[in-house]
């Protein structure tokens, strides 16, 4: 193995600041995307989480009726379970109207980097099975080229993992196991690994990469979420905007 990357916190705790408000206003702002009667899918992530609140309140205010969802991670499953969200299975409610997810980077064109989280095969799952697909993010999310700031995490079997190095370094990126945070290697509610390949300049072309991942034995699924948004909403400095595809 030439590296490893420590997970950080999949969730850190909620706090009083501009910062916070922000997402919040954001995830309220998406909550207003949804009608009654509506098919969801949940996100994961510390922005979504807020969506999920307020979606949680309009239901139990009566505002809303007749809302199910399908959860992204079973940290999506517990938080709408104690929001008294409803909850069912892609298989009972596809097509979905709507899923409200986060991202890690956010392009013009409203492709995405995702996975930090480490939800991103059951996130890509539920958004290619939706109608329409809203990101939530703050403003410093978003990004020129794909991969200024995030890693792409490629999510990978437990088998001989570590003999997709060499080929990856070949891709131009440089792959880190990733870790939680007491060393012990991180496993995804799948059951696999994470890779989180870094490249140094940005992804020239996301879409070959795409390709090539996605054409490796052994590697399940990769962060990148390529032509699948059709909208961002945004928590920026100066409020709440949102973002069309460019």
């Amino acid at each position: 193995m030439n590296g490893e990357r420590t997970l950080e916190p999949a969730e850190e705790p909620l706090v009083v600041s501009a910062v916070e408000d922000l997402k919040s206003e954001a995830g309220r702002e998406a909550a207003t995307d949804v009608a009654s009667g509506m098919r969801l899918g949940l996100g994961t992530g510390s922005t979504v989480a807020y969506f999920l609140r307020h979606l949680g309140a309009r239901l139990a205010s009566g505002e809303l009726a007749d809302v199910v969802g399908v959860p992204t991670s079973i940290r999506t499953e517990k938080a709408a379970r104690r929001l008294g969200i409803p909850l069912g299975t892609l298989s009972e409610l596809a097509p979905l109207d709507l899923t409200v997810d986060g991202a890690d980077e956010v392009d013009p064109q409203l492709n995405l980097i995702k996975g930090l989280g480490g939800a991103l095969l059951r996130e890509k799952m539920v958004a290619q099975a939706s109608d329409r697909f809203v990101v939530v993010v703050d403003d410093a999310k978003v990004v020129n080229r794909l991969g200024e700031l995030a890693p792409v995490p490629v999510e990978v079997v437990p088998f001989e993992f570590d003999s997709h190095w060499n080929w990856l370094v070949a891709l131009g990126a440089d792959p880190k196991l990733r870790r939680n945070e007491d060393g012990e290697v991180y496993a995804t509610d799948n059951g696999l690994l994470i890779v989180d390949c870094r490249f140094v300049n940005g992804i020239v072309d996301p879409v070959e990469l795409e390709n090539r991942l996605m054409h490796r034995a052994g590697v399940v699924e990769s962060g990148l979420f390529l032509g699948l948004a059709d909208e961002a909403v945004v928590a920026g400095a100066d409020g709440v905007y949102r973002m069309a595809r460019a």
